[in-house]
């Protein structure tokens, strides 16, 4: 058996898993967060600043105690705009941006594009980040996946495969579950007997009106200025109206819209768990909107899921040829140290080695806020964006196991497992939920033959807490790295119980793992926002020309919201008629 710790594998030449899948997401979210848990403990400014200093992988912490790199002697490029970061949101941003007309240029630490959706090879193994969980793909108009109406922006289609189900581990046993409005039924009447049929029917009939009001709009329609007015409300007016006193209860939690209605303990929890995929939140912190739009996929007749041929890899390559093929570029081994400032306004940026891109137009970056602040210098970071970086919950981290096994005597594998261990807890508690993914059960291109490439990991429930005092590479690490993976190969042995024996490559991820390879800030997934507490933020800053995409923006968390964050980003740096024929090469 091959073992390798994640956080280090990138000097092999292979980019480690991290997912949000912002990532790549589950369906509509993404992974998850511990509500109880959102400590801001080290979670300022001053202490995010020192962390960055201490990790080399991080960009340097601004003052004077870090040096920066100095401007190298190479002549400065210059570009309309600079994206820091090739995570979907960064990627969907610069990729419309190339089809507006404008010359941009994507910066991008590792050798492997993606950020959290990327994938990596090792012995003919091919590796995901993400969960390989995704819907809407295939869909057309306003009620598709965003990241599907940027392909077709873009014109480039993926080759996709259909399926619709997944195996489910719960404790009240294991079953299948499909896409689709009536085997579900079928599930609860095992499971629940009649109440739970009758409010899961009770259910259904809520959702109709708010699922149609949530796919008024597409979430590319907007941008952040006034011209929303016209590329988002005068364009689907109608649809707005139709609507009608239904959309309101869209932005509020969605457990707001079951109080009172929905009272079976089975459902109730089935819910959350819904919820805890789609947001990081259960119920009560996700945004009913969100679920509204999920039902419309998941819940109605002849519903499908999709899987990308080539996997998670396949969306983030079509948006790269997408930005090259209208004139942009996607510079790998390009860490953006520094976003350069002249006069209050961002007007490019500065590499780690040294070359300076000067900006005519913006600097976007896909980093979370908590990493975009430290690459302002420290006399231009605006007190109000350092006060919402301290006051915003964070979610937490991740545990990975990324496996290669030998699949001989194996039949009819589900792709997807999802291992709930209690609901006492609640669904977002500690290494109770685990996600498996075993992506060449839908692609055998994945893995060599007769094997088969898996990963399973806890959805941002891991804290960092209990790892930021260990160094990489020492047996305290080790020995916990060890503990903290076990929730995770017993939830694989439920259903390949001589996975261990089977094993020929072992790779384990943890919350450095996340804080190493992402950028992110004490490894985090995140904001923990939760919905009727707090809002996420739109793509422009309060300093010119800098605007942010990404999951610390609006819509928010998870593979579908980044996408629509980076077109929010885009259409707002462009002219509104250039927007508008966007919608319409878009098919919305």
């Amino acid at each position: 058996m091959h073992t390798s710790d994640l956080s280090i594998s990138v000097r092999t030449g292979f980019a480690s898993p991290i997912t949000k899948y912002r990532s790549a997401s589950c369906h509509r979210g993404n992974f998850s967060h511990c509500a109880g848990t959102r400590k801001r403990v080290g979670h300022s400014v001053a202490a995010r600043q020192s962390d960055r200093a201490l990790t080399t992988c991080k960009a340097h912490a601004t003052g004077s105690t870090v040096e920066r790199p100095r401007q190298s002697q190479q002549s400065a490029l210059e570009t309309d705009v600079v994206v820091i970061g090739s995570g979907i949101g960064g990627l969907c941003c610069a990729a419309l941006l190339a089809k507006y007309g404008l010359k941009v240029i994507v910066g991008e630490s590792h050798n492997i594009p993606g950020g959290a959706a990327h994938a990596w090879v090792q012995k003919g193994y091919h590796f995901e980040s993400g969960p390989s969980l995704y819907s809407g793909m295939s869909g057309t108009g306003p009620a598709a996946n965003p990241l599907a109406l940027v392909l077709k922006a873009i014109e480039e289609p993926l080759d996709l495969i259909q399926y619709n189900q997944w195996n489910v581990l719960l404790p009240e046993g294991e079953f299948l579950t499909q896409v689709g409005n009536d085997q579900f039924y079928e599930v609860l009447e095992k499971v629940s007997g009649q109440k739970g049929v009758d409010d899961w029917a009770k259910l259904q009939r809520l959702m109709e009106p708010l699922a149609k009001a949530a796919t008024a709009v597409p979430p590319i329609a907007i941008r952040a200025d006034p011209g929303v007015a016209l590329t988002a409300v005068a364009r689907y007016l109608p649809r707005l109206l139709s609507g009608g006193p239904d959309a309101l209860k869209l932005i509020g939690p969605f457990s707001k819209v079951t109080d009172g209605q929905i009272t079976d303990p089975f459902v109730l929890n089935w819910l959350d768990l819904l919820c805890f995929l789609l947001s990081g939140l259960p119920a009560n912190g996700t945004i009913a909107a969100e679920v509204a739009f999920m039902f419309n996929e998941w819940y109605r007749p002849n519903s499908s899921l999709e899987f990308p041929r080539g996997g998670s890899q396949a969306m983030v390559n079509a948006l790269v040829r997408g930005v090259k093929k209208y004139g942009g570029e996607v510079k790998l081994n390009a860490h953006v140290d520094q976003v350069l400032m002249e006069r209050g306004r961002a007007t490019g940026v500065l590499l780690k080695s040294g070359q300076v891109i000067k900006t005519r137009k913006a600097v976007v970056s896909n980093a979370s806020m908590w990493d975009t602040l430290p690459l302002l210098p420290a006399e231009a970071q605006p007190k109000s964006m350092q006060q919402a970086a301290d006051d915003t919950p964070m979610n937490r981290s991740f545990m990975h196991l990324h496996l290669g096994f030998d699949a001989t005597g194996l039949h009819n594998l589900e792709l997807h497992h999802i291992v709930v261990n209690t609901w006492e807890h609640g669904v977002d508690s500690e290494q109770n939920v685990v996600l498996i993914s075993i992506a060449s059960v839908m692609d055998p291109s994945l893995a060599p033959k007769g094997k088969h490439t898996l990963h399973a990991y806890l959805p941002a429930t891991e804290p960092f807490e209990i790892w930021q005092d260990l160094k990489q590479g020492t047996p305290e690490y080790a020995k916990l790295k060890e503990e903290r993976s076990q929730v995770l190969w017993k939830a694989v042995e439920k259903i390949i119980p001589d996975i261990r024996k089977r094993t020929e490559i072992e790779m384990v991820g943890t919350p450095l793992t996340h804080r190493h390879f992402l950028r992110r800030h004490r490894g985090t997934y995140g904001p923990g926002i939760k919905a009727g507490e707090g809002t996420f933020p739109f793509q422009k800053t309060q300093i010119p020309g800098l605007l942010c995409c990404g999951d610390s923006t609006f819509p928010g968390i998870g593979l579908p919201a980044v996408a629509a964050s980076g077109a929010v980003a885009a259409n707002s740096l462009v002219p509104i008629w250039d927007h508008w024929k966007m919608l319409d090469a878009a098919g919305v």
